[in-house]
């Protein structure tokens, strides 16, 4: 009988790489153009007082992360096998309602990268999702796709957050009335509220990072440190990037530019820093787009998927995912705006029940983690999160309602 061939065991260094990919994947799927647009229009609607409407988000997006990070993490297994160890079914609804959603939200991405080439190179915003979508299936066609992946989202992410710095510091934004309305706002709207929470905790982007995480090796109750650190690095990188795109955002509309038409993000930009601005514009909407639309199918798939599944089918499910949504928002009809608003709404309604589950397994299921002591604190601020999820999710069905009439 032959000896089987031992599988080497990780390095410090491939833990770090798969944990940096892991850390981007969950950032640049929750800045997405979903939330770029979102912020334009909300900027235009609310002003300063937008910046309690994104305090809101990042503390709930903290609260969310921090707590599936470390269950899926210390567990070892992908969101939908807890659901079905917590109760049989369970996990089979969450993988429907996380595929449906990322499909819907896919076709925003979608969008997204077509606005953004549009803003860069002029072409019709169609031609441009096309071809955002084409990269994206080239990246999961490539031999080594997963560290094409990694790779290609911290590159894209880190060139948003400078290029994105660079537009507020010329935007000029009064920024102490920021500050003033990120703790005292002038005005609260929760339908707003929970279409940010929708695009950046909802749906497959709760389970992007995570996910990622514990497909390239990285789980288990030794390796807490490193999937907390990894956590919080990618919040703060979302707090981030949102904060800098809001300031670039109110320094035009305080200025007292009138955004109005389609594409407020790209005008907005283009008066901040002239020509230079709408072509930065356009090459941070399509990298926020393109990561987005890799992070949504890949997490989609994990979802249909086991561990189990051979590299190559997943990679080719992958690609036909992509493939709908491409085709599905070149015959939808509707302005990538309103379709790109009503998608982090939409993944706002499914973020309660999968987020149920990873808090139940916090609680009562300490055998899924392999006997780790799950700290109470953090617990504690899950389900104040979950609590919020659920009246926000309630309110948006009549934001939902009222944006389709």
């Amino acid at each position: 009988m032959s000896t089987p061939t031992p599988v080497p065991a990780r390095t410090a260094k491939q833990d770090r790489s798969a944990l940096l990919g892991a850390m981007f994947l969950m950032a640049t799927s929750a800045i997405g153009p979903g939330f770029i647009t979102q912020t334009t229009n909300f900027t235009v609607q609310l002003g300063a007082a937008f910046a309690f409407a994104i305090l809101a988000s990042v503390v709930v997006d903290i609260c969310v992360q921090l707590n599936v990070w470390r269950v899926i993490g210390v567990s070892g297994l992908r969101a939908s096998a807890l659901g079905n160890r917590v109760l049989p079914g369970v996990g089979v609804l969450l993988s429907v309602l996380v595929f449906a959603g990322g499909l819907v939200f896919n076709i925003g991405n979608t969008a997204g990268g077509g606005l953004g080439i549009n803003a860069t190179f002029g072409l019709d915003p169609t031609i441009g999702g096309v071809i955002t979508a084409v990269i994206a299936i080239a990246v999961f066609l490539s031999r080594r796709a997963g560290i094409a992946m990694d790779r290609i989202v911290v590159v894209l992410g880190a060139l948003m957050i400078l290029l994105t710095l660079y537009v507020a510091i010329v935007s000029q934004p009064p920024v102490g009335q920021a500050l003033k309305n990120m703790v005292l706002p002038e005005k609260v709207d929760f339908f707003i509220i929970t279409t940010l929470i929708g695009g950046t905790v909802g749906g497959y982007i709760t389970y992007a990072g995570a996910h990622r995480m514990i497909d390239a090796g990285v789980h288990g109750p030794e390796s807490i440190r490193q999937i907390s650190r990894s956590s919080a690095m990618g919040v703060v990188i979302t707090g981030l990037m949102r904060f800098l795109l809001f300031l670039a955002i109110f320094g035009v509309v305080a200025g007292g530019a009138q955004l109005v038409g389609e594409n407020l993000a790209a005008k907005a930009f283009g008066i901040a820093a002239g020509e230079l601005g709408l072509r930065l514009f356009g090459v941070i909407l399509w990298a926020a787009s393109i990561t987005s639309v890799i992070g949504s199918a890949y997490t989609s798939i994990s979802f249909i998927t086991r561990p189990t599944t051979a590299p190559r089918t997943r990679s080719l499910l992958t690609c036909l995912f992509i493939a709908v949504s491409a085709a599905i928002f070149v015959l939808v009809g509707q302005t990538p705006s309103a379709l790109l608003i009503f998608a982090g709404a939409f993944n706002g309604l499914i973020l309660p029940i999968g987020f149920a589950v990873i808090l139940w397994v916090a609680w009562r299921r300490r055998d899924l983690l392999h006997g780790y002591r799950y700290p109470r604190w953090l617990l504690a601020l899950g389900v104040l999160a979950w609590l919020l999820t659920l009246y926000f999710g309630y309110n948006s069905l009549a934001g939902i309602s009222a944006l389709w009439k």
